[in-house]
């Protein structure tokens, strides 16, 4: 038995203290080098969807550069795009190349990309003098990071969903996440969307708040369910981010998912101050 007992619990209340605040003030770090990273792609990367001109899908061929073109290009010659298996190739004045998954083909300013599933490809076309600005978010807010349990779905359903990048994809319910709001709770769905291009598959959240269209983007916004090593899993809406088409209306917006709403103001995560897509409908 220790000698000064209270002592004791003062040191062990101080190191315990001084251990949450570190763990938060790395989270913090984590999250403010997160969203410089994601700031710096979306406004300098060749591929940025802030860059897009077009995004379609490759049923056989599409062609680009003339006026009645597919994709009319001003200043580009006449192109074709043509789906070979799984992947594509482009032909036009410089002759014929591949265009592979990753691996995006360089056109004068213009970038083309492939991507979606090796079923259904699409085509990204980016433009590297296209106007862009940086993304902005509320300031980071610990009340909306949350850590539970992922509640499995009692009858898993898949369903056919644009994600955020704008690819059409078969989505498997993972199950839900409880929200406390006020004295109530919100259940949200979680779905495992996979990546087209990798096969690998992630767990997110779309969800729809109070400050959709009077801060956030009307369509609503992604945030990832993060596994903890202890079983549990780590919501924060701080991470909350938009769909491509609030950068470029070259893409679809997602349809929200049902039940997906929290019935307050979500002030955290990504913020929407208006620009690309104001007037696309979500789905469209």
């Amino acid at each position: 038995m220790p000698r000064h007992p209270r002592a004791v619990w003062i040191l062990l209340a101080w190191v315990a203290l001084l251990s949450g605040a570190a763990t938060r003030a790395a989270a913090q770090t984590a999250l403010t080098r997160e969203r410089a990273e994601f700031t710096r792609w979306l406004v300098s990367s060749p591929v940025s969807p802030a860059a897009a001109v077009a995004h379609r899908p490759l049923a056989d061929a599409l062609t680009l550069g003339p006026d009645d073109a597919d994709l009319p290009v001003p200043g580009l010659g006449e192109h074709r795009i043509l789906r070979q298996g799984g992947g594509a190739v482009i032909e036009g004045p410089a002759g014929r190349r591949l265009v592979a998954r990753g691996r995006p083909v360089a056109l004068g300013t213009l970038m083309l990309a492939l991507g979606g599933r090796r079923e259904a490809p699409w085509i990204t076309l980016y433009d590297s003098s296209a106007a862009r600005k940086a993304p902005e978010f509320y300031p980071e807010a610990r009340s909306w990071s949350f850590v539970g349990p992922l509640d499995p779905a009692a009858r898993p359903e898949t369903v056919r969903l644009l994600t955020l990048d704008g690819f059409e994809v078969e989505a498997a319910e993972a199950g839900r996440v409880r929200v406390p709001v006020g004295r109530d709770t919100v259940s949200l769905v979680v779905r495992r969307i996979p990546d087209p291009s990798t096969g690998e598959a992630e767990l997110e959240v779309y969800f729809q708040d109070g400050t959709n269209g009077t801060g956030s983007y009307p369509a609503g916004r992604f945030v990832p369910l993060e596994p903890l090593p202890d079983g549990r899993y780590r919501l924060d809406l701080n991470r909350a981010r938009n769909p491509f088409c609030a950068y470029s209306t070259a893409f679809p917006c997602p349809v929200p998912w049902t039940g997906n709403r929290l019935p307050v103001r979500v002030e955290a995560g990504e913020r929407y101050a208006g620009g690309a897509g104001d007037a696309v409908p979500p789905g469209e």
